[in-house]
């Protein structure tokens, strides 16, 4: 989060731990009514989901992107899709088809063809940054399954308020831990910084986990894997219609994204479709 001249309103862990803290605080009022439903059995699940699949990428996001360019982020994004495979069959002896691999295969393709014809693409990056990247892929393919394999009888209201009332104690330290406090005290562009995190917290934390974990809900989660596929695709959407440049590769590598994702989920059946 940046001011006018580039300097920093919030630091990476300050926008993690308000991101959360916002996220949990929104979805309370629906937490409380689904505390009952909390037991020793699905406590661990729903801990791993809020963990795995919210807290630690928060973070971990966050820091990565104030080292690389939000195209490299986006095409690291894409191993979601590969981990949730790898963990689903060793783990939880999911079933694959090679239709699902082959899809997997060339929608990664697509993803690195996409960010590669970027007109300002930019692939430089210190390791520990990428590989944050990847260890939060790595966590939400985790989230991913645990959500299908151990919590299939819950909402998607269920699961996202019951797991970010579970971190709900984290994000409050977290926000006291990173000095958040001080910085809305001595910066007075902190409340214009605030703003876009709120919108950041609502629309893209607890309302977007919400439908994600419906979406999980009704299909595989490969299908809900390959939605990561589309990140680099809105990005440069939205790019085009603030007046960047869209390339003929970069329409074709769109396609080719496509065309995996079709190839990898064609064999689920129509109903989870």
């Amino acid at each position: 989060m940046f001011a006018d001249d580039g300097t920093a309103i919030f630091s990476s862990q300050q926008v993690g731990s308000l991101r959360m803290l916002i996220a949990a605080l929104v979805l309370l009022p629906i937490s409380f009514s689904k505390l009952k439903i909390i037991s020793a059995k699905n406590i661990i699940p729903l801990a791993i989901i809020g963990f795995c699949g919210n807290f630690i990428p928060a973070f971990l996001f966050t820091y990565a992107e104030t080292g690389i360019s939000s195209g490299l982020a986006g095409m690291l994004n894409s191993f979601t899709p590969i981990f949730t495979i790898i963990i689903g069959f060793f783990v939880f002896k999911t079933k694959l088809t090679n239709k699902q691999l082959i899809g997997t295969v060339i929608g990664t393709i697509g993803i690195v063809a996409l960010v590669l014809t970027g007109k300002n693409a930019s692939l430089n990056g210190d390791w520990e940054h990428i590989l944050a990247i990847v260890l939060a892929t790595l966590l939400y393919a985790i989230s991913l399954n645990t959500i299908k394999h151990k919590l299939s009888d819950f909402s998607s209201y269920e699961i996202t308020s019951l797991a970010f009332f579970i971190l709900l104690p984290f994000a409050i330290s977290g926000f006291f831990m990173t000095d958040t406090l001080h910085t809305f005290q001595t910066n007075p562009l902190a409340s214009k910084g605030i703003f876009y995190i709120f919108i950041l917290s609502v629309v893209g934390t607890a309302l977007a986990v919400l439908v994600f974990n419906r979406i999980i809900a009704f299909s595989s989660t490969l299908f809900a894997s390959s939605v990561t596929y589309f990140i680099p695709i809105v990005a440069v959407v939205i790019g085009f219609a603030f007046g960047e440049r869209l390339t003929v590769w970069q329409i074709v590598s769109m396609f080719v994204v496509l065309f995996g994702v079709i190839t990898a989920n064609v064999s689920l059946k129509r109903k989870k479709e």
